[in-house]
C-alpha cells in the first residue's frame, strides 16, 4: 500500500530486513549489505530507519554494531547468534569499478528471526524493503515472509537484489507476490525474462509483464550509467537519464536510488519527482567509496542544480 498520494512532511519509519556484512573490498573491508546501505541513506534524509538483521558474536560482529552506532542508526532489532560467523562477501571491482561478489555461506544472518521486537516493529512502520539474499535459508525466508505478513500497513519494497546461486523461482516468485514495489537493475529484467519466461522484449514492457503477472504497484528500474525509469500499474512511465560522474565506484549506489526514490514517495512527492531524486542520489553516491559515505539531502540538491553531461538510453 502506498502512500504517494498522501503529502506529509513527517518522518516516516522505514524497515529494512536483511543482511549485514563486510565488503571485503580491495582497499579494505566496508561495513555493507544492501539493506544497511538503504537505511543509512533513508535515515540521512531524516526519516527513521531501523535495520533487522543479524551479526555473529565475534570481534566483525562487534565491529559491526560499533560503526552501525557510528553511522547513527539503531542496533535495537539486531540480533546476535552464538555460534554463527558475521558475514562477509569478497569483493573484486573491475576497470569501471563494477563489483563482482563472492559471498560466504552459513553466517549470522542466514539464521535470522522474526522476533517479537521486530514483529512489533513492522506493525507501525510506512515501509519494509527487503531483498533476495537473506532469503537462501528456509529458517531466514520464513522469518522474512512473517514479517512481511505483519507489516499489513506498510509498503512492500522489493529489491530483487540477485546474486549468483542465492536465489530460486519459488523464492522470486513468492516474493514478487508479496511486493508493491519492485526496485530491479536492467541486467536482473533481462534475466526475468528467461527466468520467468516473460515475452516481452523492451525494459519497459518486461517491468509492465511483472506488474501484470504479479500484480505490482510499480517498477523502479536502474540503468547504470544510463540513469533510471519507474512505470507504474496504471501505465504513468517516467525515465530520468544518467549523469556523467567521476566514478568512486558503484557499490551502494542502487541502494542511494532505492533510499531517494522511497523517501521522496512517502512524503508524497509524484513519481517523476521521486525518480529524479533516487536517480541523482544513487549518482552522487556513485562519485564516492563503499555504500555509507555522508551525502546530505542538500548536496544532493545542489548536484542536481549543476549542469551535467546526461548519459541517455
Amino acid at each position: 500500500m502506498t502512500n504517494q498520494n498522501k503529502p506529509n512532511q513527517m518522518k516516516k519509519i522505514v524497515a529494512a530486513v536483511g543482511e549485514l556484512l563486510w565488503d571485503l573490498l580491495p582497499g579494505g573491508k566496508v561495513l555493507g549489505g544492501a539493506p544497511a546501505n538503504f537505511i543509512y541513506r533513508i535515515n540521512s534524509f531524516g526519516d527513521l530507519g531501523q535495520l533487522i538483521t543479524r551479526v555473529g558474536d565475534d570481534d566483525l560482529g562487534d565491529e559491526a554494531l560499533e560503526q552501525i552506532l557510528q553511522l547513527g542508526l539503531s542496533e535495537r532489532n539486531i540480533q546476535v547468534d552464538p555460534a554463527s560467523p558475521t558475514g562477509t562477501v569478497q569483493v573484486k571491482l573491475n576497470k569501471q569499478g563494477i563489483p563482482d561478489y563472492s559471498i560466504h555461506e552459513h553466517v549470522a544472518y542466514d539464521k535470522l528471526e522474526a522476533t517479537p521486537a521486530a514483529l512489533e516493529l513492522v506493525h507501525h512502520v510506512d515501509c519494509v524493503c527487503f531483498g533476495t539474499l537473506i532469503q537462501r535459508t528456509e529458517q531466514a525466508r520464513d522469518a522474512v515472509r512473517q514479517l512481511l505478513l505483519a507489516a499489513k500497513e506498510a509498503t512492500l519494497f522489493y529489491d530483487i537484489n540477485l546474486r549468483k546461486d542465492c536465489y530460486t523461482k519459488e523464492i522470486i516468485e513468492e516474493s514478487l507476490r508479496l511486493t508493491d514495489i519492485l526496485k530491479i537493475n536492467d541486467e536482473e529484467l533481462i534475466s526475468l525474462k528467461e527466468f520467468l519466461k516473460l515475452e516481452s522484449d523492451t525494459l519497459k514492457d518486461l517491468a509492465g509483464e511483472l506488474i501484470l503477472n504479479y500484480h505490482l504497484q510499480l517498477v523502479l528500474g536502474t540503468l547504470g550509467e544510463k540513469g533510471a525509469f519507474v512505470l507504474s500499474n496504471t501505465g504513468e512511465y517516467h525515465y530520468d537519464p544518467g549523469y556523467r560522474v567521476k566514478l568512486g565506484d558503484t557499490v551502494g549506489s542502487g541502494d542511494a536510488c532505492s533510499a531517494g526514490f522511497i523517501h521522496q514517495l512517502l512524503q508524497g512527492k509524484s513519481l517523476e519527482e521521486a525518480l529524479k531524486f533516487g536517480n541523482a542520489t544513487g549518482a552522487k553516491v556513485a562519485t564516492t567509496i563503499g555504500g555509507t559515505q555522508p551525502v546530505s539531502e542538500e548536496e544532493i540538491e545542489t548536484f542536481r542544480q549543476k549542469k551535467h553531461e546526461r548519459i541517455e538510453m
